[in-house]
């Protein structure tokens, strides 16, 4: 019997990325498992590549207690793993403390570091182990859509990262619907977050709605193409993060200040980034530094009028003192 060609999709996500880097003969990968199609399409094409080339795979999943019988579901999900073929399963269960973010941030920022943690455990003495997410091109593809709506410039547009620390997704040119039909060819029951029905949230919003739109009056494809867009933009970001990573690293003094000079003889494109590279040193949280924070911190160097200073998320404040832009954070009042 010839191999669905969904299943065969997802298993060569996975074979790729082992031939892209993957770790060597007896070492461990972790698959993050929610117990929805993606990640369990994932974890079981994870165990069947994995084995072939000596891999021990663990599943781990992540409990955020967020909705009533999320214990439950967690003890199925580590059951079902281990049903696959998981060598090892890990739950754990996290506090998730908005602090400022809104609720899929805060979570996630809970999920991954205690990925991180999984990962250091599981590789021991060799080194933080991989951790495969299960995202999928249709991820991608509202990750773009969301990003173009909210103007959030070129990185945003780039989409997920294919790998970044220790985390890595394999499944960034297969499809939602591939993954569905691998679990349901493969006899795998899947759970549906009901997160995932939920309007409030705006990547269902664009899921369910916006995008059935696009495809139906610009054509199927559209989210294809969306992902290839963040494709071809991800190399060009990628660069210049490296130049601005670089002018920012000769231009900054001890003190943590950078000279108008230097700054104004940058491209705008490197001197707003080496600006908020400067404001995220200064310890202004990146998920709520904006665009326009950063432009306001520019018009100290290109449209310098006495302006006192400017203020940033976090208690941060810029100023232009002594020829140099200078970031600090100032005390909280109450």
């Amino acid at each position: 019997m010839s191999l669905h060609p969904a299943v065969a999709a997802v298993r060569i996500g996975v074979r790729r990325w082992l031939v892209a880097g993957g770790p060597g003969p007896g070492r461990a990968v972790v698959v993050a498992c929610s117990g929805g199609a993606d990640s369990l399409a994932l974890l079981a094409a994870t165990v069947f590549e994995g084995h072939k080339v000596g891999l021990r795979v663990v599943g781990a999943t992540v409990d955020h207690g967020l909705q009533e019988g999320s214990a439950e579901q967690a003890a199925r999900v580590v059951a079902q793993m281990a049903e696959l073929g998981a060598d090892e399963t890990l739950s754990a269960r996290v506090s998730v403390d908005a602090g400022g973010l809104g609720p899929e941030a805060a979570a996630r920022r809970a999920r991954y570091a205690v990925l991180e943690q999984v990962s250091a455990h599981v590789g021991g003495e060799a080194g933080p182990a991989p951790v495969l997410l299960g995202h999928t091109r249709d991820d991608q593809a509202e990750t773009v859509l969301l990003g173009l709506a909210r103007g959030s410039g070129g990185r945003s547009l780039a989409g997920m990262r294919r790998a970044f620390d220790c985390f890595a997704r394999p499944l960034l040119d297969v499809s939602r619907d591939d993954t569905v039909t691998a679990c349901q060819v493969q006899g795998i029951e899947f759970w549906d977050d009901p997160h995932n029905d939920d309007h409030g949230f705006a990547r269902v919003r664009a899921r369910r709605r916006v995008l059935p739109v696009l495809e139906e009056e610009l054509g199927p494809g559209v989210a294809a193409t969306l992902a290839r867009t963040a494709d071809q933009l991800r190399a060009d970001m990628d660069l210049l993060d490296d130049l601005a990573d670089t002018a920012y690293a000769e231009l900054v003094a001890a003190d943590g200040s950078l000279p108008v000079a230097g700054l104004g003889a940058q491209p705008d494109a490197l001197r707003r980034r080496v600006l908020r590279l400067a404001a995220l040193a200064a310890r202004s949280p990146a998920s709520e530094l904006f665009h326009t924070h950063v432009l306001a911190l520019d018009a100290l160097v290109t449209d310098w009028r006495g302006q006192k200073w400017v203020d940033l998320p976090g208690h941060v404040r810029g100023e232009r003192r002594d020829g140099a832009i200078v970031l600090r954070e100032f005390p909280r009042l109450g």
